[in-house]
C-alpha cells in the first residue's frame, strides 16, 4: 500500500517542479500551480471566516439566540445580503450602503492605526533618542539622536508637493525643500535597499527549503 506521505511527496515535488518551470518562461503548468495555490487559499479563507466569525457571531446566534440579540444580528444580515448584490450589474446598487459601510470603517481603522501604530510611536522614539540617561557618552546619544531626527525629518518633506510658479512657466518646488527632500529620498533609498534585502533572504531561504526538500526525497539528504 502506497504511504499517504509518499503520495504527499509526490504531490508537492510536482507542484515545485511547476512553479520552477517559470525559470523558462510563462506556460500553463506554471498557471496551474498558480490556480491551484489561489483556489486553496481562497477555500481556506471561506472556511476559516465561515467556522469563526459567519457561523459562531451570527448564524448560530440568528437561530438560538434571544429575541434582542435576533433584531440586533439582523442589521449585518441585511447588510451581508445587499453586499451580493454587487455580483450582478443590475442590482450592484443594492450593495452601495454596505460597500460606504465597508470603505469608512476600513478607512477609519487605517488612518487610527497609522496614527497611533506608527505615527506617534515613530514620534515618541525619535524623542527617546535623545535621552541622555540611556548611555554613558551623551555625545553619542545626541549624534545618533541627530541622525534619526534628520532620516524622520527629511523623510516627511520629501512627500511635501506644495511648489510655485518657475521661469518659463513651469512649478518648481522651492530650493530649499528640493534639498532637503533629496537628502530624504537618500534615507527612502537606504530603507527601500534594506527591504529588498530581506525579500531576497527570504526568498533565497524559501530556494533552500525547495532545494532540500528535493534532496531528501530523492534520498540525498541521507
Amino acid at each position: 500500500m502506497i504511504s499517504p506521505d509518499l503520495i504527499a511527496g509526490i504531490f508537492a515535488f510536482l507542484l515545485s517542479l511547476m512553479i520552477f518551470s517559470y525559470l523558462v518562461g510563462d506556460n500553463p503548468l506554471f498557471r496551474v500551480a498558480v490556480h491551484i495555490f489561489v483556489g486553496v487559499s481562497a477555500g481556506y479563507v471561506a472556511a476559516v471566516a465561515w467556522w469563526q466569525a459567519l457561523w459562531p457571531d451570527l448564524i448560530f446566534p440568528l437561530v438560538s439566540g434571544p429575541a434582542l440579540q435576533r433584531a440586533l444580528l439582523a442589521v449585518p444580515l441585511v447588510l451581508s445580503g445587499l453586499l451580493l448584490m454587487k455580483a450582478w450589474p443590475a442590482l450592484s446598487r443594492l450593495g452601495t450602503p454596505s460597500m460606504a459601510i465597508l470603505v469608512g470603517i476600513g478607512s477609519a481603522v487605517a488612518i487610527g492605526g497609522a496614527v497611533t501604530g506608527t505615527l506617534f510611536p515613530q514620534i515618541g522614539a525619535t524623542i527617546n533618542a535623545f535621552d541622555l540617561h540611556k548611555a554613558a557618552s551623551p555625545f553619542e546619544v545626541l549624534i545618533n539622536g541627530g541622525f534619526i531626527l534628520a532620516g524622520v525629518a527629511t523623510t516627511l518633506v520629501y512627500f511635501h508637493f506644495s511648489a510655485g510658479p518657475a521661469a518659463g512657466g513651469s512649478v518648481k518646488r522651492f530650493s530649499l525643500i528640493e534639498i532637503i527632500a533629496f537628502v530624504g529620498g537618500i534615507f527612502l533609498a537606504i530603507t527601500l535597499g534594506v527591504l529588498f534585502a530581506g525579500v531576497y533572504s527570504a526568498a533565497l531561504t524559501a530556494l533552500i527549503e525547495r532545494l532540500h526538500f528535493f534532496g531528501t526525497f530523492f534520498g540525498l539528504g541521507n
